[in-house]
């Protein structure tokens, strides 16, 4: 459409096309290229910080709304939903850990934490709470803008599930439905974070398959957090938590130590 757009508005220039009439073919090629991009939706009440944010995504090529605490979000949300919230922890009124705990009980948006302090503790929470990744301030803005990539990238991939492997997987009382990222059984349904999903999904792929923790990493698209193999335990320890009788005694995703994680084949069992 865009490509459209640019060919006819050279030829009515070349035609004689007024000024008047030039700006409202700008405006549809415009609005056109708005509504095909990708909407990240910044949450930070700093003003600066979040200005110089929005500026640059909107240079990659990105769509980007601002709210500058969890009210403004909502109502964004509920007017022009988005794929990406950019969110910072420490909000005024509903923090930024608030904020990912109530999305990801009703959304599967994707979530990036930004933090100023270099908590770890902050960020495994985050994390538990189904965050996709986090940035600790100040932030190299090409690195951010590289995991907002990459973190779409991955969700765009999950919308395409149909066409990847079979959708449903059954293992002993489960069924893990790919399409709607969810765990279903007949005692009960586990929603799957983003997060989880990948690392499930991963697994199911391989089963029978010790994949490492810099492996699974490298599949759920989190090159540049290779190092970090806590963020795989924890996700790891939230399955667990949902598919295991026992999640200290697992049955389904075992630890290989020192080598990383495997899901047993279910035809072996």
């Amino acid at each position: 459409m865009a490509d459209y757009l640019d060919t006819t508005l050279n030829e009515a220039r070349a035609a004689g096309l007024d000024q008047k009439q030039g700006g409202l073919f700008e405006d549809v090629k415009n609005c056109n290229n708005d509504c095909m991009a990708q909407h990240i939706l910044i949450v930070e009440d700093d003003r600066t910080t979040r200005m110089r944010l929005a500026a640059h995504l909107r240079k990659q090529g990105y769509r980007v709304s601002e709210a500058e605490n969890a009210e403004t979000m909502e109502q964004t949300l509920s007017e022009d939903p988005a794929e990406l919230l950019l969110v910072d922890i420490n909000l005024d009124g509903k923090d930024g850990l608030t904020i990912t705990r109530e999305q990801r009980s009703m959304s599967r948006v994707g979530i990036i934490l930004l933090t100023a302090r270099d908590d770890q503790v902050d960020k495994i929470v985050g994390l538990e709470m189904g965050a996709d990744d986090y940035v600790t301030k100040p932030f190299d803005k090409r690195e951010l803008a590289a995991r907002v990539k990459n973190l779409l990238a991955r969700i765009a991939d999950i919308g395409q599930a149909p066409q990847g492997p079979a959708p449903v997987e059954d293992f002993g009382p489960w069924c893990f439905d790919r399409i709607r990222r969810r765990l279903v059984s007949v005692a009960r349904t586990e929603t799957l974070t983003r997060q989880e999903f990948d690392v499930m999904a991963a697994l199911a792929d391989h089963p029978g398959q010790t994949l490492s923790r810099a492996r699974l990493t490298e599949m759920m698209g989190r090159k540049a957090m290779r190092s970090n193999d806590r963020m795989i335990d924890v996700v790891v320890g939230r399955l667990r938590k949902k598919l295991e009788n026992d999640p200290a005694s697992p049955e389904w995703i075992l630890t290989e130590h020192g080598k990383g994680y495997h899901f047993v084949d279910p035809n072996s069992v």
